[in-house]
């Protein structure tokens, strides 16, 4: 076998600078960002351009889809606002977001306080006289990181970076229509009078306002208070007028968040409004003390976080101890069926130096370097792209669909390669191919490349905590931890390369090698199918056929080069050219992701996961199982339709009437990694049981039956 010494150095740089890649094309800043809910665009207003001593007005628009919305400042019962947090030049100054009036927006016994259709959340800039644009390019660059709630009957917490450049000379008018539409909604101001007061009653808080519009008196208006959780916003509440002054009583939240000393109130009527604030007279009654698990209200149950949880230890685990258990996490990971294919590989160079000690030992020890390298690679760009704000974990690489596809490619060209149909001496220069074979052990090396980039989405037991922990730790403490992974993956071979016996104890070269590789060209042809499966959950039917046509014609194109003369010529320039018009036409449907298929939770056993549907469970006394998995992520796969498929494990779950839900991690998704992370978890699976009052399961990677059966007896 002689693809790793001649090719595989180059596809396997393909295969990191496309991750690498990848990965940064996601901190490139568009000023518009569109989910299936929300198209949410930065705009600016800076018609007289940017000039110090005035304010330059920048805004985040959200654009709903119909019965969707996000919310205000005070969310309401339950939701939560819209934030943005914005990077700026020195000398330029984000002032607070004029928030438009807002609407109550009731779901059953909830009420809530936000938006829907188009809303446009407006901040000033202060432009200082430190502020110093470029000479070349002058103008101001507006970052912007900013997250929002979107909900219907069902919430998803969203965010996004943005980027707008606004020219420093000239102006900047195209959204003036926006901005203004967003001024007129904005409330006015009401200086207050002696004869508008803010007073506690027992368990209400007395409203009176006074020199509202004339035009007013006598018609009904609602009520925002600025404050987050101080009213029960779903409580029933009275108002009336007494003469020039409007008056209310509103129910104090028995669980409130705060006892402020004043309150600004919004009070609206038919789309305008009226802001003041008042100091506020008498004293807060007590507040009653919250359940021990999460909040029996609405609040509770629609907030986008996932239970407090308290990690599965007790004791904080120290770094030699997830050391340790990335140790043992790395050895257990040789056992894991995502790594078959590649210690094949390692298992047939270990046959041809079996005679050759010396060539054994370099050999073991070429690849050990190559893992524990990979590994500390791989960690040194997990823990750069989250310090940078991405929200990734364990696996992060098989959720980009470019990153998939050049896998899948990659155990293509090594499947032929094993089948007989090329050598890659067959293409490369005498000189190059004596080169080679005179250092073999770059072969060993490539190997245990290739395999953390098939292993990493797996994970093992005791990996799951050392990993948690690792991207909590300083970076140098963290790298420790997966190298140490690394040396567990590479232990076994590396002990082997070093123990006479072991080579020994191998079958002599002969014969049979040959018959072994070709038959190992299968489980590579076998990996590849499942890598077109994983990008078929990512990007859909179309990208999968696009993947599976492109790796036909790369397979032409290999074979073209087996041929001598003009054949070969002819052969290769017709694939080429092949190839070159298949990349453009069906390319793009491989890197394009598609929608998640939705399932019908109400017939089916097992309903997808969300923050809030643990809450609410949680919150109704219902025990909670969640299943953290993803397509890439083999193990899950395995579990899935073995342990989780039980008809003895399912009837128990269903008798003790557990909620089921699955959390599928195979894109990136955010909300899922931050209940991991509370989990302190990085990757997947995780299988957790919830119950209120009660720390959070969690139970091992290899599940089975009894560790389900004995978790669910104590519950």
């Amino acid at each position: 076998m002689t693809l790793f010494h001649r090719l595989g150095k180059a596809l396997l740089a393909c295969f990191f600078t496309s991750l690498l890649g990848c990965s940064l094309l996601a901190h490139a800043q568009p000023a518009v960002v569109t989910t299936p809910q929300v198209r949410a665009e930065l705009m600016a207003y800076a018609p007289e351009g940017v000039v110090a001593g005035q304010a330059v007005w920048v805004g985040l628009e959200l654009r709903h889809q119909p019965g969707w919305h996000s919310y205000w400042k005070n969310a309401g019962d339950s939701g939560l606002p819209t934030t943005l947090d914005f990077s700026l030049p020195e000398g330029v100054m984000a002032r607070d977001t004029a928030w438009p009036i807002p609407q109550k927006i009731t779901l059953g016994s909830i009420v809530n306080y936000g938006y829907d259709d188009t809303v446009l959340l407006p901040v000033p800039l202060i432009i200082s006289s430190q502020f110093k644009p470029s000479a070349l390019k002058p103008e101001l660059v507006v970052k912007l990181k900013a997250s929002w709630l979107v909900c219907r009957t069902e919430c998803i917490p969203q965010e996004g970076e943005f980027s707008v450049r606004i020219p420093v000379r000239g102006s900047t008018a195209l959204n003036a229509r926006s901005f203004e539409a967003a001024r007129l909604a904005q409330p006015q101001t009401l200086r207050a009078s002696p004869a508008s007061k803010l007073r506690i009653e027992g368990q209400s808080l007395t409203v009176a306002i006074d020199q509202l519009p004339t035009s007013l008196r006598g018609k009904q208006l609602d009520i925002f208070p600025e404050t987050s959780g101080v009213i029960e916003a779903s409580a029933p509440w009275q108002q009336s007028w007494r003469g020039d002054v409007w008056t209310a009583s509103l129910p104090i939240a028995a669980q409130r968040d705060s006892d402020p000393a004043r309150l600004a109130v919004v009070l609206t009527s038919e789309h305008h409004g009226w802001r003041t604030s008042l100091p506020i007279s008498g004293t807060w009654p007590a507040v009653k003390a919250l359940p021990a698990l999460t909040s029996p209200t609405p609040r509770a149950s629609a907030a986008p976080a996932t239970p407090p949880s308290t990690p599965p230890s007790a004791v904080p685990m120290s770094l030699l101890a997830a050391m340790l258990g990335a140790l043992l996490g790395g050895l257990i990971l040789n056992l894991m069926p995502c790594v078959f294919p590649v210690l094949a590989i390692k298992l047939m160079s270990f046959g041809r130096h079996a005679e050759d000690a010396r060539s054994h030992r370099l050999s073991g020890l070429a690849y050990s370097v190559g893992v524990v390298l990979s590994f500390v690679a791989l960690g040194v760009l997990l823990l750069s792209l989250r310090a940078a704000g991405e929200s990734l974990g364990w696996g992060f690489q098989l959720q980009n669909p470019l990153v998939v596809a050049t896998l899948a490619a990659l155990f293509t060209l090594i499947g032929l390669n094993f089948a007989g149909m090329f050598e890659f001496g067959q293409f490369a220069p005498s000189s190059l191919a004596a080169l080679q074979l005179q250092h073999p052990v770059l072969d060993a090396f490539l190997t245990g490349v290739l395999t953390v980039a098939v292993a990493s989405p797996c994970s093992a037991p005791f990996m799951g905590a050392s990993l948690g922990l690792a991207i909590t730790l300083p970076a140098a403490q963290g790298l420790l931890i997966f190298a140490s992974l690394g040396l567990g993956l590479a232990l076994p071979f590396l002990l082997a390369s070093m123990v006479p016996a072991v080579a020994r104890a191998l079958p002599r070269p002969g014969p049979w090698m040959a018959v072994f590789r070709q038959f190992m060209a299968f489980p590579m042809f076998a990996t590849v199918v499942w890598l077109v499966w994983v990008l078929g959950q990512q990007s859909g039917i179309d990208g999968a056929g696009a993947l599976m046509a492109l790796l036909v014609i790369f397979s032409a194109l290999i074979w073209s080069f087996t041929h001598t003369g003009r054949t070969r010529l002819l052969l290769t320039i017709v694939w080429l050219v092949v190839a070159a018009w298949a990349m453009t036409t069906m390319g793009p449907n491989i890197v394009k992701v598609s929608e998640p298929a939705t399932s019908n939770a109400a017939t089916e056993r097992w309903q997808t996961w969300s923050a809030q549907r643990v809450a609410q469970a949680v919150s109704q006394d219902q025990l909670v199982f969640v299943d953290f998995t993803a397509a890439w992520c083999v193990s899950c796969q395995y579990n899935k339709k073995t342990t989780l498929s039980d008809p003895g494990l399912l009837a128990a779950l269903d008798s003790k009437h557990v909620v089921l839900l699955r959390a599928d991690w195979t894109r990136r998704d955010a909300a899922i990694t931050k209940a991991l992370a509370e989990l302190e978890r990085n990757g997947v699976p995780v299988y957790v049981f919830y119950k209120r009052g009660q720390t959070p399961v969690v139970l091992s990677e290899i599940l089975s039956v009894d560790d389900m059966q004995q978790a669910l007896a104590k519950l």
